[in-house]
């Protein structure tokens, strides 16, 4: 059955190229791209099929059990914008020209020094060769790396005046994962691009891997009143867990330190980091989303994180600065 579905998926993905994608790269005159511009129909299509998932599933679910009334309409448009541009693989055709030759180089410059890759198959032939086997062993891995990552972007100012972008949003909904400041954006791909060098997983593996923390992610960050019960809360991140994360006053403030960075429940998939590292609040309650310092006086400082995605890009350059 997999087999077929992924001769399924195949020969979409070849017809979509080969009917739009390849006369499109050819009129432009990227011809010599035409190799990365498979790869760009792969990412193509994973998006539409995400987006697909979200419209016709998770839409439905948010209505369904909504934790909040939506009033901001125009908030959310601007994350459904946001989404797009990065589902569809717009954010990351530009990085392919903009990190493509710089990754290409690094590489070869490792090969001179004989360097090789640590290919996670290798490890136990018998059975990390196994592909489902070797797929859950990159999941975990990466799913590490992103604890890690999304850790570290709460504990250093300069990290957080990018990150804040995504954490500014508070009606928050199944649009609101890709809702990040571009800069921030660019640095992960950098970092997961680098280490899935490393570890050698193949691009249309690393598509996969991709495309299911997303639509996990969207699930997690969905207006919705859902958790997984005591036993499924802790083997994956449920709405209600990662809302916590995004809580004002809880998911980004150190405890009973308000003026400090810190925060809990940094997981994208598993919950098992942040019980591993006592990062991780469990809770019934589903708290209001945003941050401290966005609410009017004397609760906050009323501060301004942009209505748009240009002007919060903006003011998240503002911040770095320590301009804003």
């Amino acid at each position: 059955m997999l087999d077929a579905l992924n001769a399924w998926v195949g020969q979409i993905e070849a017809t979509l190229f080969q009917d739009v994608i390849l006369p499109v790269v050819y009129q432009l005159g990227f011809g010599g791209y035409a190799e990365d511009a498979f790869t760009g129909t792969e990412w193509l299509l994973v998006g539409l099929v995400q987006i697909a998932v979200m419209v016709l599933i998770l839409g439905p679910l948010e209505k369904l059990r909504p934790v909040e009334a939506v009033t901001d309409r125009a908030a959310i448009r601007t994350d459904i914008l946001y989404t797009v541009v990065h589902r569809l693989g717009l954010f990351r055709l530009a990085m392919f020209f903009l990190l493509g030759p710089l990754m290409d180089g690094l590489e070869g410059h490792l090969r001179l020094l004989g360097w090789q890759r640590v290919n996670v198959e290798d490890w136990w032939p018998a059975v990390t060769s196994i592909p489902l086997v070797s797929f859950f062993i990159y999941l975990l891995l990466f799913d590490l790396l992103d604890y890690w990552y999304h850790r570290l972007s709460h504990t250093y100012r300069w990290w957080w005046s990018l990150h804040a972008v995504h954490h500014s949003q508070r009606q928050m909904t199944l649009w609101s994962d890709n809702r990040n400041h571009l800069l921030d954006d660019m640095l992960r791909d950098v970092v997961f691009a680098v280490v899935a060098l490393a570890v050698g997983v193949e691009p249309s593996q690393y598509v996969l891997l991709v495309a299911l923390s997303q639509l996990l992610q969207s699930l997690q960050h969905a207006n919705l009143r859902l958790h997984f019960g005591p036993l499924g809360e802790r083997l994956l991140v449920s709405p209600r867990f990662h809302r916590t994360h995004h809580a004002v006053g809880l998911g980004h403030e150190a405890i009973g330190r308000p003026t400090r960075l810190g925060g809990c429940n940094y997981g994208v998939i598993f919950p098992w980091w942040d019980m591993l590292f006592r990062t991780a609040v469990f809770t019934d309650a589903y708290y209001p989303t945003g941050i401290r310092d966005q609410m009017p006086p004397p609760a906050g400082k009323g501060r301004n994180y942009g209505t748009g995605l240009l002007s919060q890009q903006w003011y998240g350059i503002k911040r770095l600065l320590r301009r804003g």
